[in-house]
């Protein structure tokens, strides 16, 4: 959205005159009227403000011991450290944002505010607070929604904008509490509207602005000039915790997914291709004869998935989505991602020196087979470590490829065995000791044998690891 305050004449013959001759006269004039000297953005921080809120999370967590040793339970047994019941405690809290989006005390927030907490309260511009409860928390977009409690009127709230329709060089204002002196306002421009590994989020496709964003900003508003959310204050560039101009928030598009999840209690569901894509690098671009590195390429397909059934084929190379240019995994995740569950995207395809437009019907991630859940105990070195069996919803889940068959990881206990070997949530195991891991049923019977040597693969990220270690 562009601005909607026009800019001083000082400003605009500025710009006019960098088209022509340098001159006194048509570099410098005076401002006309008591409104060219009065821009502000006042109207619009009226508008946005009160919606603005400040979100408090408490958490009780255990003091850590005065040595690693009295994490074991032997030693604290035997050697007079306490006991894990009866370990010390002490409340943790943390401050951050949040975003009024409905006018019955329904706030958004970033997950990572919230996380883990024990108690929320929600502090109102007008100073009120409320306790809340938190009605819907996703790690993966970072976001999550609460429902203010004992509410008796309607609240001053945001009402959502398009952000994609934002341009590099919109005007955007960053409302929240920084370092938790006060709702602080700051004004900048939109930088980037696709930027993409940041590493904050699964999603990774983040609104870059110039705003100055600090701690205690997140979960904040980021609005356009019309007053409307286009973005959740997320995170900064920094190396001294303070603002250097590069702050990122979640764009508005993202947020109404989960906002809408919230509001009608439907669980969040993300669109699944059934494909394995990569994303073209300067080789592959070469060897395909493309101007520039650009597009995904499918490399797989999975038995009657929904790639498949659009007629889509290993070797095409996929470079827009609805129009929207598509150069990497995380770019098309955010599309399909506000799109949704049972919609149709249309797929720009390159084959064979041609170009077509490709329907695709959007599904969710199919449950092939049980998860079967196991936890490995015992004195495996595979102990510590929570597997599944493999499916294209757990593949999903996790963001791995298609998931056609085999053992995930995923969770792996601290300072367990499986922790020591480097094990991580999302590795695959394949085989151990010889034995295809097909099902966490053989998983946990080859988990119980004494032997005085293991080996063992492991599937992580596409690379094969392999690993031996003493029984």
């Amino acid at each position: 959205m562009r601005s909607t305050f026009r800019l001083p004449t000082l400003i605009a013959a500025t710009l006019i005159a960098l088209g022509a001759p340098a001159s006194a006269e048509t570099t410098r004039v005076v401002p006309e009227g008591r409104a060219e000297i009065t821009y502000s953005f006042s109207p619009v921080v009226k508008r946005a403000a009160p919606a603005v809120v400040n979100v408090y999370a408490e958490r009780m967590v255990a003091r850590r011991s005065l040595s690693p040793l009295f994490d074991d339970p032997f030693f604290r047994r035997f050697f007079g450290g306490p006991d894990t019941d009866m370990a010390p405690q002490r409340m943790q809290r943390s401050l951050g944002s949040g975003v009024i989006i409905a006018p019955d005390g329904v706030v958004m927030t970033n997950h990572h505010v919230i996380k883990d907490a024990d108690k929320v309260r929600i502090a109102l511009a007008d100073k009120r607070e409320f306790e809340a409860d938190v009605i819907l928390a996703d790690k993966r977009s970072d976001l999550a929604v609460l429902q203010l409690k004992g509410l008796n009127a309607e609240l001053p709230f945001l009402e959502f904008g398009d952000s994609d329709a934002l341009q590099v060089g919109d005007l955007v204002l960053a409302i929240g509490d920084p370092f938790g002196v006060g709702q602080t306002v700051t004004s900048g421009i939109v930088s980037a509207t696709a930027r993409t590994h940041v590493g904050v989020s699964d999603f990774q496709f983040f609104i870059q602005t110039d705003a100055a964003i600090n701690p205690g900003n997140s979960g904040g508003a980021l609005v356009d000039m019309s007053g409307r959310l286009i973005g959740i204050n997320t995170a900064i560039y920094s190396r001294s915790g303070g603002s250097n101009g590069i702050g990122f928030a979640i764009p508005a598009n993202m947020a109404k997914v989960i906002a809408r999840s919230a509001l009608t209690g439907k669980p969040i569901e993300r669109p699944w291709l059934g494909l394995s894509l990569q994303e073209v690098t300067p080789d592959i671009a070469e060897g395909l004869g493309l101007e520039r590195p650009h597009g995904l390429l499918v490399t797989a397909l999975a038995d009657d998935g929904p790639g498949e059934a659009a007629g889509l084929a290993v070797g095409d190379l996929i470079v827009a989505l609805d129009g929207n240019p598509i150069d990497n995994t995380q770019t098309l995740n955010y599309r399909l991602a506000t799109k949704g569950v049972g919609s149709t995207a249309e797929l720009t395809v390159k084959r064979n020196g041609g170009e077509r437009s490709v329907a695709l019907r959007l599904e969710k991630a199919p449950e092939t087979v049980s998860r079967n859940e196991v936890l490995i105990e015992g004195r495996s070195p595979f102990a510590g470590i929570v597997a599944v069996n493999l499916s294209p919803a757990v593949a999903s889940e996790l963001q791995l490829d298609m998931g056609e068959g085999g053992v995930v990881i995923t969770d792996v206990a601290p300072r367990s065995p499986a922790a020591r070997l480097g094990l991580k949530r999302g590795d695959i195991l394949r085989t151990i000791n010889g034995v295809d891991i097909g099902d966490t049923a053989t998983l946990e019977e080859v988990s119980d044998d004494r032997v005085g040597l293991w080996r063992f693969t492991v599937d992580r990220n596409g690379r094969i690891i392999r690993m031996a270690v003493s029984g």
